[in-house]
C-alpha cells in the first residue's frame, strides 16, 4: 500500500500490528483459554494497529474525524504504544504475584493452593432464566417482530421511540439480553449435573431460550458487538474451550470473524443492503468503524486545550442509571463530548480506553489505568482456567465478558456500563461458592488438556 507522506506515526502503529499479532498467536498455539488477554490484543491488532497504519499511510483517516491536525499522530500513536506497555506491565506483575503464592504455597504445604471452583445455585438459575423469558418477550413486544428483523436503523429508532431516556433505553435493552444470556449458561452447567426426565427439561428449556435470545440479537437489526458477545458465549456454552483443539479453533474463528465477518455485518445496518467492498485495505480507508484511533488524537488534543475536569466522565460512567431528567448536568457520553468538542456534525463516535483516561485526567491517568487493566485481566485470566474445566461459575464469566471488553475497550464507557452492571447483577444472582474439600476444588479435577506443573499454570499467557 503506497504512502502518501501523510506523516510517520504509521511506523509506531504497525510495531503494533506486529507485536500484537505474535502475543495472538501465542494464545492460539498454546491453547490455553487467556480470553481477557486474547481479546485485549484482538482489539489493539485490528483497532490500533491495521486500522490507523492503512489510514495514515493512505491519507484517508475515518470519515466521521476529519480535520485532525498531522502533528497530533505521532504523539497519539506513542500514547497509543504507553498504554499497551502499561498493560503488559500490570499483567507481569500480576503474574509475579501468582509465582510468588505459588512459591509460599509449595513450602507450607508441599504443593501449590488450591481454589473451590465456584458454582452455581440451582433455584437462583431457574428464577433468572423466567425472569430472562420475562424481559425479552417483553422487549419484543415493544419493539416488534417487524422492525427487529428490518433493520439496524429500524430496531434503533423504534428502541428510540419507546424509552426516550438514553440510560433507560440502554438498560431496558441490557435486561432484555443478559439475564436470559447469563442464565442459559447457568442452567447448561445444572444440567450437566442432573440426569433422567429433569435434564431433558431443562434441555428443552435451554433450547427455547436460545431461540428466543436470538430473536432478540439477531444478525439483521442488533450491533455487531453484542451479536458476537451472544455467540461467542453460546459457543463457550456449547464446550467450544473444553479442550486444548477447541480452543485453537474458537480463537482463530473469533478472530477471523472479527477481520472478516465483522465488515460484511454492517450490511444490514441500513434497509439498502450493501457488500462493496474495496479489497483487504479498502475495508479500513476512510472507514468510520475505525475511528478509534482518531478519537485518542481528539481526547490527547481536548487535554492539550486545558478542558479536562478530572473524574468527571467516570463519574457519569459510574451514575450510568442516573435519568438526564434528574441530573440535567449529567456528562454525555465521552464520544459525543469529543465530538462536539472538534465540532462535528456526527457525534455517534466511539471513546476507547486511552480516549476515557485521558479526558479523566491525562497521561498520568492514563498509565495508571492500563497498569491496573493489565494486572485485573491477568487474575481475572488465571480464574477462568479451572473453571472452563470444572464448569463452574467463572465460566460463565468467561463466556460473555471477554467479548464484551471489546465494546469497553472501544468505548465509550458511559454506553457500556449499563450492561455491565446489569450481565454483573445476573451473575452474582446465582453465584454459589463450593468449599468442599475433594471433587470440587481444583486439586480433585481431572482435565489432561490444561493439566500442568505449578510453575507453568501461571505462565505470563
Amino acid at each position: 500500500m503506497p504512502d502518501v507522506g501523510r506523516g510517520q506515526a504509521w511506523i509506531l502503529t504497525l510495531v503494533l500490528v506486529v507485536w500484537a499479532g505474535l502475543r495472538l498467536a501465542l494464545l492460539i498455539v498454546v491453547g490455553r483459554p487467556m480470553l481477557f488477554d486474547f481479546f485485549f490484543w484482538m482489539f489493539v491488532y485490528v483497532f490500533m494497529g491495521i486500522a490507523p497504519t492503512v489510514q495514515i499511510r493512505s491519507g484517508l483517516i475515518s470519515r466521521t474525524t476529519q480535520g485532525i491536525d498531522e502533528s497530533l499522530e505521532l504523539p497519539t500513536a506513542a500514547l497509543v504504544c504507553l498504554g499497551v506497555a502499561c498493560y503488559e506491565i500490570g499483567r507481569l506483575v500480576a503474574y509475579g504475584h501468582e509465582r510468588g503464592r505459588l512459591t509460599t504455597g509449595s513450602r507450607e504445604e508441599g504443593n501449590a493452593p488450591v481454589r473451590a471452583v465456584t458454582q452455581v445455585r440451582t433455584w437462583s438459575t431457574l428464577v433468572l432464566v423466567g425472569a430472562g423469558f420475562i424481559f425479552s418477550l417483553y422487549f419484543i413486544s415493544k419493539i416488534g417482530l417487524g422492525s427487529l428483523f428490518g433493520s439496524r436503523d429500524q430496531a434503533f429508532a423504534a428502541r428510540s421511540a419507546t424509552w426516550t431516556d438514553p440510560a433507560v433505553r440502554s438498560i431496558m435493552y441490557a435486561v432484555a439480553i443478559y439475564p436470559l444470556l447469563v442464565g442459559i449458561g447457568a442452567l447448561v452447567q445444572v444440567r450437566r449435573r442432573t440426569t433422567g426426565p429433569l435434564a431433558m427439561a431443562y434441555g428443552g428449556v435451554i433450547a427455547i431460550g436460545i431461540a428466543l435470545l436470538l430473536t432478540v440479537v439477531n444478525p439483521v437489526s442488533s450491533a455487531r458487538y453484542s451479536l458476537g458477545t451472544v455467540l461467542f458465549a453460546l459457543a463457550v456454552y456449547a464446550g467450544a474451550l473444553l479442550t486444548v483443539a477447541r480452543v485453537r479453533t474458537a480463537l482463530t474463528a473469533a478472530l477471523v470473524g472479527l477481520i472478516f465477518l465483522f465488515p460484511l455485518a454492517d450490511a444490514f445496518r441500513r434497509p439498502e443492503v450493501n457488500l462493496v467492498r474495496n479489497g483487504f485495505f479498502g475495508e479500513y480507508e476512510g472507514n468510520p468503524d475505525y475511528d478509534a484511533f482518531w478519537q485518542v488524537a481528539n481526547a490527547f488534543s481536548y487535554g492539550l486545550d486545558g478542558l479536562i475536569e478530572p473524574g468527571r466522565q467516570a463519574l457519569g460512567s459510574v451514575l450510568f442509571w442516573v435519568p438526564r431528567g434528574l441530573w440535567p448536568d449529567k456528562p454525555v457520553d465521552t464520544g459525543i463530548l469529543l465530538a462536539q468538542y472538534r465540532g462535528y456534525s456526527f457525534q455517534n463516535l466511539s471513546a476507547p480506553l486511552w480516549a476515557e483516561f485521558l479526558v479523566n485526567g491525562g497521561i498520568g491517568v492514563l498509565i495508571v489505568g492500563f497498569l491496573l487493566v493489565g494486572y485485573a485481566l491477568r487474575v481475572m485470566d488465571s480464574r477462568l482456567l479451572p473453571a472452563v474445566k470444572a464448569s463452574g461459575y467463572w465460566a460463565i464469566v468467561g463466556a460473555v465478558f471477554p467479548v464484551y471488553m471489546t465494546i469497553l475497550l472501544r468505548g465509550s464507557l458511559l454506553q457500556a456500563t449499563g450492561v455491565v452492571a446489569v450481565a454483573l447483577a445476573c451473575l452474582l444472582f446465582v453465584r454459589q461458592p463450593v468449599r468442599s474439600p475433594g471433587g470440587d476444588s481444583l486439586s480433585g479435577t481431572n482435565w489432561p488438556e490444561f493439566q500442568q506443573s505449578p510453575a507453568s499454570r501461571t505462565g505470563s499467557g
